[in-house]
C-alpha cells in the first residue's frame, strides 16, 4: 500500500505535467495550422525554417536530438537524467514544422515532453535506476494518452513500445495513473480531440474475419514500408549532407517544390497533420493514391530532420489506404478506414494491443473487434521493422528470426543490409 501510494502521487504529477504540455502543444499546432492555411505562402519558407530548427538543435540540443529513441535507450539502459530543455526545443521545432508546411505528427513531441518532464522528478524523489525506468514509461503514457484522448491506449503504449513481443508489467499502475491523469488534465485545459466515427459495422462472421485478416496483412506491409522509407531518407541525408542544419533545408526544398510544382489544390492536404482528410476517409471516397503521397511527404519531412511525430501521418496513411482497399475488400469503407487508422500504426510501431484499445476508445467495441484482428495481423506482417529504431526485439515475431531477440531495430536493419558484416554480434549475443 505504501509503494502504491508513492507511485500514485508521482504518477499524478507526471500526468499533470504531461497533460499540460500536450494541451500547449495541441493549442499551438491548431494556431500554426490555421495561420498556414490562411497564408499558404508561408510554405515557401519551409527550407529556411528547417535551417533554424537544425541550428537550434546543433547549438542547444545535441544531447536530445535523438528524441524518442533517446527516451527508449534511457529506459533500456538508464544513465543520465534527460535534459529538461528537450521540452521547449521539441515544442518549438514541431510548431515551426507545422507552421511552414512540413508533413509531421504530434505524438513524438508529446512523448518527449511527457518523458523529459517526468524525468526531472527522479532526483527529488530519489528514485533508483529501476524506478526511473518506470517513471519514463509513465511519462510516455501520459504524453501519448493526453495528445490523442485515449488513456487506455496510452497506458498500454508506454508498456508495449519498449520491446517487440514483451510487456513491462512492473510499470502497469504508474502508466495507467499517468495516462488517465494526463488525459483529464488536457481536457481540463478545454482542449478538444477530433471525433472519428465508423458509421457502418457488419455483424461479425467468418467471412468478415477473413477480410479483416487480408486487410491487416496489407496494412502491416504499408507500416513496414513507411518505416523503412523514413529511415532510408534519414540515412541518405546523413550520408550526403555532412552539415546537420542543411539536411532539413534540403527536405524543406523538396516538399516546397512538390507542393507548388504539383499544384496546391492537390497537395495541401498532404502537409501538416492532415486531419480533414483523415475525417473525410470515414465518410467519402478519396483518391486511391492519397496514402502513398502522404507517406512520401512525411518520410522526406521527418527523414530530413524536421521535428514532430509519425503517428498522425500513420493515421492518415492507414485511413486513406483502408478507404482505397474498400474498393476491393467487401467491407464498409468507414470500417476499413477505421481499421487502417489503427492497424498501420500497429505495424509501424509494433504495438498491436495499444492500437486495438485505441480503436475501441475511438470507434466503439464492434468496430474495435474488426480493428483488433487487423492490428494483430498487421503486427505480424510488418516484420522486425519500425519507426522507433531503439525499440528492441524482446520476443521474435517469427521462429526463423529468433536470433534477433535482444537486439535494437537499428542493428537488425544493418544485419539485413549487410549480413556478412554482422555475424559476430549474433554469436556474441
Amino acid at each position: 500500500m505504501i509503494e502504491l501510494a508513492r507511485w500514485i502521487s508521482i504518477s499524478a504529477l507526471v500526468g499533470i505535467m504531461g497533460g499540460s504540455a500536450s494541451a500547449l502543444l495541441l493549442i499551438s499546432l491548431n494556431y500554426a495550422t490555421d495561420l498556414r492555411e490562411k497564408h499558404v505562402w508561408l510554405i515557401l519558407f519551409l527550407a529556411p525554417a528547417g535551417w533554424l530548427v537544425g541550428e537550434m538543435y546543433k547549438r542547444l540540443g545535441t544531447s536530445v536530438e535523438a528524441g524518442n529513441n533517446l527516451i527508449l535507450e534511457e529506459i533500456h539502459s538508464p544513465t543520465a537524467t534527460i535534459p529538461v530543455r528537450m521540452t521547449p526545443l521539441i515544442l518549438i521545432g514541431t510548431f515551426m514544422t507545422h507552421l511552414f508546411g512540413g508533413s509531421a505528427g504530434r505524438e513524438g513531441t508529446a512523448i518527449q515532453t511527457g518523458a523529459s518532464l517526468a524525468d526531472q522528478l527522479a532526483r527529488p524523489f530519489r528514485l533508483s535506476p529501476r524506478d526511473r525506468r518506470i517513471l519514463l514509461m509513465a511519462g510516455i503514457s501520459a504524453g501519448f494518452a493526453s495528445v490523442f484522448g485515449t488513456p487506455l491506449a496510452g497506458a498500454i503504449f508506454g508498456l508495449e513500445v519498449l520491446a517487440i513481443g514483451t510487456l513491462s508489467y512492473e510499470a502497469i499502475a504508474p502508466c495507467f495513473m499517468a495516462a488517465f491523469v494526463g488525459d483529464l488534465v488536457t481536457r481540463a485545459w478545454k482542449v478538444h480531440h477530433t471525433v472519428y466515427t465508423v458509421t457502418d459495422v457488419p455483424t461479425m462472421s467468418i467471412r468478415g474475419v477473413a477480410y479483416a485478416m487480408i486487410a491487416g496483412a496489407i496494412f502491416g506491409l504499408a507500416g513496414m514500408c513507411f518505416a523503412r522509407l523514413t529511415h532510408a531518407v534519414s540515412h541518405l541525408a546523413k550520408k550526403y549532407i555532412v552539415n546537420p542544419p542543411l539536411r532539413p533545408v534540403a527536405g524543406g526544398l523538396l516538399v516546397t517544390i512538390a507542393v507548388f510544382g504539383l499544384g496546391t489544390s492537390h497537395t495541401l492536404k498532404y502537409i501538416g497533420l492532415g486531419i480533414p482528410t483523415i475525417v473525410a476517409a470515414f465518410h467519402s471516397r478519396l483518391p486511391a493514391y492519397d496514402f502513398a503521397a502522404k507517406s512520401i511527404f512525411t518520410a522526406i519531412t521527418l527523414g530530413a530532420g524536421f521535428k514532430g511525430g509519425e503517428v498522425t501521418p500513420l493515421f492518415f496513411i492507414g485511413s486513406t489506404l483502408g478507404n482505397a482497399l474498400s474498393r476491393l475488400i467487401p467491407l464498409p469503407s468507414s470500417l476499413m478506414a477505421g481499421m487502417g487508422f489503427v492497424a498501420v500504426f500497429a505495424g509501424a510501431a509494433n504495438t498491436p494491443i495499444a492500437s486495438t484499445l485505441m480503436a475501441v476508445e475511438l470507434f466503439g467495441g464492434e468496430a474495435g473487434a474488426y480493428a483488433g484482428i487487423a492490428c494483430v495481423i498487421s503486427y505480424l506482417f510488418s516484420g522486425h521493422a519500425g519507426i522507433y529504431s531503439s525499440q528492441r526485439v524482446g520476443q521474435s515475431k517469427h521462429l526463423s528470426r529468433a536470433e534477433e531477440e535482444g537486439l535494437p531495430l537499428t542493428l537488425v536493419a544493418k544485419m539485413h543490409d549487410a549480413p556478412e558484416e554482422n555475424t559476430a554480434p549474433l554469436h556474441l549475443k
